[in-house]
């Protein structure tokens, strides 16, 4: 039997600040075979593109699908590290596929499968195939009429070929095709044709069937536009309005390109799939989907110093005694009262299991009782699942309709065997401006807080004698023209990048690459001093700074004086607070009985607080933070 630390299995959740953010992993990946036209047309179509360092110049079709995948990989290897790729070319000199099929070549590096997570030496080797393609690949045109050679054919099925791997229902499965030629049976006439255009069309519609997407990226020539209708249409499954909509995203530039396919690549992923329980047995079945989070950097990954592969941790369970390997016993215990209380794995897993994980309704209000502080962390996006129960889509939109039209919401509880809680469902409708969806139909999934959760802002800001500063009526208005002032007009999270994660992954991708020089990274973040130069702000600034602090306030003097900051002011009342809150409590009584493990968080932060101690940390390391100051 082993000891059971029931701090570790009920640890509460909220000690673990990246936990704040997260949500269930079941995130499916994505396996992605980019399908490139390698015909004599893609080199001899160029492009007018602008050059930073020699003004106009023309690149070709070729070029621009080459550089869109390479800056594809790139991202992808940042921001979807576990996702697979391929690169095939067909209409090629060379063959290298699984089936030895005429026309077709797979680009791989070595030590890696055809299908495989990309690495740095791929991502180089591919950055420079261009100087070498035409002696180690060549181009040729591969859909031949007298030999009946047909390479698109063939690519599509190198393709699905490479996409055997995975299940359907956990991997998304696409193919990306690159290429200019809209007719790539336009040669032929006839038997030969109608044949090799209804066998190519059945390839592409078997691959589709067992889940595989089939994504068309056009390239248009500059005296001609990109026809999807004639073959494209069938080969991708475009009909009716899809169809119209599809044509405005043919493009012939690079930047034109590189957009279509970011668009593309950076689909809403399900984070997790949910059943909602709505009355008398009736269930819809739901995905989610996290539409903004903090970005952060990836997580650290440890790798063997000789050949760089990635560790896999193993526990093993070796006897005190004896020193012999042994098996991980299936039970626990845990003192209480002078003997040991034994579980089983199994009761233990019960015990934990507060709720099933699905989501229950409880009923509607009216939206005025949700107030902003009651949104506690980023809301999740609920929409009804294609998959599951029959009907999940009527009843979700009959419910989502009903909502809006009463201007109500539904409270529900959301249960996790971490973290069950309420939440608001709100419905969002549908928001569509110049023909494209601006925000799509759905409910989103508002965290409510506990009572404890709630913080008085009083208590935060009031000084030992418990009095809270308040502005006056003359301050307030200031400061509302000066927001007024520095609005920024549609303001959106997504326009600024994050500096420091830029930066990060710049040194990363440079250290990989072996490149020489590591791109400079603009910072977005800092203040526009030209804005906030224009005469109106200034007034606004100063106007707000002589009804806070006076006509007379120089705040350079009161640096060099030394007198007490707002921030400094702001701290010493935290300490004091602290101080005094400390002084209820017997520490050394609770130190010796082992109940400081009995306190919050925000209890022994108190200590902490008063004998200006880090704060910062699980609640297992306050504790010995303490013990170690009180020597313990």
């Amino acid at each position: 039997m082993m000891d059971l630390d029931a701090d570790d299995i009920f640890r509460d959740d909220d000690d673990d600040l990246h936990n704040q953010f997260s949500l269930e992993n079941e995130t499916s990946k994505e396996f992605v075979v980019y399908v490139v036209d390698a015909s004599p047309k893609m080199f001899t179509t160029t492009s007018p593109s602008v050059s930073h360092f020699s003004g106009k110049e023309d690149e070709t079709h070729f070029h621009i699908a080459i550089s869109c995948i390479s800056h594809s990989l790139k991202s992808q290897i940042i921001n979807r590290s576990y996702d697979e790729i391929a690169i095939c070319f067909y209409n090629t000199r060379e063959k290298k596929n699984i089936q030895d099929l005429n026309g077709v070549f797979v680009f791989n590096v070595v030590e890696r499968e055809f299908l495989d997570r990309p690495n740095a030496r791929l991502i180089k080797e591919f950055d420079s195939i261009e100087e070498t393609f035409s002696k180690n690949i060549g181009s040729k045109q591969g859909i031949v009429s007298a030999t009946r050679e047909n390479s698109l054919y063939n690519a599509i099925w190198v393709a699905q070929a490479l996409l055997r791997k995975g299940s359907a229902k956990t991997v998304d499965k696409r193919m990306l095709l690159f290429t200019n030629e809209d007719d790539p049976f336009g040669s032929m006439n006839g038997a030969i044709k109608s044949d090799m255009t209804r066998t190519t069309l059945q390839r592409a519609k078997d691959a589709r069937d067992l889940g595989i997407s089939i994504e068309l990226l056009p390239l248009s020539c500059p005296d001609e536009v990109f026809n999807v209708s004639p073959f494209y249409a069938d080969l991708i499954g475009l009909e009716g309005d899809d169809l119209v909509d599809f044509m405005p995203s043919a493009g012939n530039k690079l930047e034109d390109m590189k957009d279509q396919l970011r668009k593309r690549m950076f689909t809403k992923r399900i984070v997790k799939r949910i059943k909602f329980t709505i009355a008398n047995g009736i269930s819809i079945d739901l995905n989610s989907y996290a539409l903004i989070r903090p970005t952060v950097p990836g997580a650290i990954t440890w790798l063997d110093s000789v050949t760089n592969r990635p560790l896999k941790s193993e526990r093993t369970f070796i006897c005190a005694d004896t020193g012999a390997l042994v098996e991980e016993s299936s039970r626990r215990f845990h003192p209480y009262k002078n003997q040991n209380i034994i579980f089983s794995m199994k009761e233990l897993i019960e015990i934990k299991r507060v709720s099933t994980g699905h989501l229950h309704l409880l009923g509607f209000k009216p939206l005025n009782c949700l107030r902003d502080y009651h949104n506690l962390k980023p809301s999740t996006f609920l929409y009804p699942s294609d998959e599951g129960m029959d009907g999940s889509i009527c009843i979700f939109v009959a419910l989502h309709r009903s909502m809006i039209q009463l201007n109500r919401f539904a409270l529900a509880f959301y249960g996790s065997s971490s973290r069950p809680q309420l939440v608001a469902l709100i419905a969002q409708d549908e928001v569509i401006q110049s023909g494209g969806q601006i925000e799509p139909p759905g409910m989103h999934m508002i965290y409510l807080p506990y009572s404890d959760d709630i913080r008085l802002i009083e208590e935060r800001f009031s000084d030992s004698s418990g009095m809270v500063p308040k502005a006056s009526g003359d301050q307030i208005k200031k400061a509302a023209d000066l927001i007024k002032r520095i609005d920024l007009k549609d303001f959106s999270v997504c326009q600024f990048a994050n500096p420091s994660l830029q930066r990060h992954y710049a040194v990363l991708q440079a250290l990989a690459l072996e490149e020489d020089e590591i791109p400079e990274m603009k910072d977005e973040t800092l203040p526009d001093e030209e804005g906030l130069a224009r005469p109106g702000v200034v007034r606004a600034i100063e106007e707000f700074k002589t009804s806070v602090y006076g006509e007379n306030y120089d705040e350079e003097s009161e640096q060099a004086t030394g007198k007490p900051t707002e921030t400094s002011r702001k701290r010493k009342a935290i300490a004091e607070f602290a101080t005094k809150e400390c002084g209820n409590y017997e520490w050394g009584d609770l130190a010796d009985t082992g109940k400081l493990k009995d306190l919050t968080v925000v209890e022994l932060k108190y200590y902490l607080a008063a004998h200006d101690l880090p704060v910062s940390g699980k609640k297992d390391a306050l504790i010995s933070r303490i013990l170690t100051h009180m020597g313990k």
